[in-house]
């Protein structure tokens, strides 16, 4: 793959003009990931913006007491570190949770091409937005209120919409999910989210197939959780 065919894949550059995506591709290039490593750290020091061609990556931060706290599972065509527009250090932790091919922005760059391109900065702007209201909405449903059987539907839901992959016994979240990381994700304590999955699972809503979660009927996940 060229990196201007990159550029396709790649959402915030579909509001890009042609001469500027020409601009762009100098200060482009691909680099390939294997599950489990890092594309970056917390307080690195980052120079590129970093966006999945294929695969997918995590973004997560630890907690005060070092408690691994997933917040955002990111796909084809997201850009990973708009906050870099601040010039400031990494803010999370970026892990590669299937094999991945990432396109890498130069910062400069890319700024430089932003100034006279209103429709691309827009773009940036739109993508930062989109993760600000995913994080009002996660943090809506960390309320008490909400019974963590309901909260663990509601995300196993979003992940099968989002990565679900059809399957002879429904719909497949098409990466390794384990108990652990489903709790990372949910900000609660594994053993909680253990007992609470084998109730999903004992009702027919969700199956465990090792490290993959099956979701039998996307609808019935859905009516669950909703209920009041």
């Amino acid at each position: 793959m060229t990196v201007s065919e990159a550029f396709k894949k790649i959402t915030v550059l579909t509001a890009a003009n042609p001469a500027s995506l020409a601009e762009l591709i100098p200060y482009g290039t691909i680099r390939q990931y294997r599950k489990g490593e890092h594309i970056f750290l917390e307080r690195d020091e980052i120079c590129h913006f970093f966006c999945i061609l294929e695969g997918i990556a995590a973004l997560y931060k630890f907690n005060s007491v070092d408690e691994k706290r997933g917040i955002f599972v990111c796909r084809t065509g997201a850009i990973l570190n708009e906050v870099i527009l601040d010039g400031k250090p990494a803010s999370l932790n970026c892990e590669i949770l299937k094999d991945a091919a990432v396109l890498c922005l130069e910062r400069n760059g890319f700024f430089n091409v932003c100034r006279k391109d209103f429709g691309l900065t827009k773009a940036v702007m739109d993508s930062m937005a989109l993760k600000i209201r995913r994080l009002e909405h996660q943090l809506k449903n960390t309320s008490t209120n909400i019974r963590g059987d309901k909260r663990i539907a509601s995300k196993l839901w979003k992940l099968s919409r989002d990565f679900g992959v059809g399957c002879g016994r429904g719909t497949k979240i098409d990466f390794d999910l384990t108990i652990t990381y489903l709790a990372e994700l949910l900000g609660s304590q594994r053993e909680t989210v253990s007992r609470q999955v084998k109730m999903l699972t004992e009702q027919g809503l969700v199956i465990v197939d090792k490290s993959r979660f099956i979701i039998p009927d996307r609808e019935k996940l859905q009516d669950y959780f909703r209920e009041t």
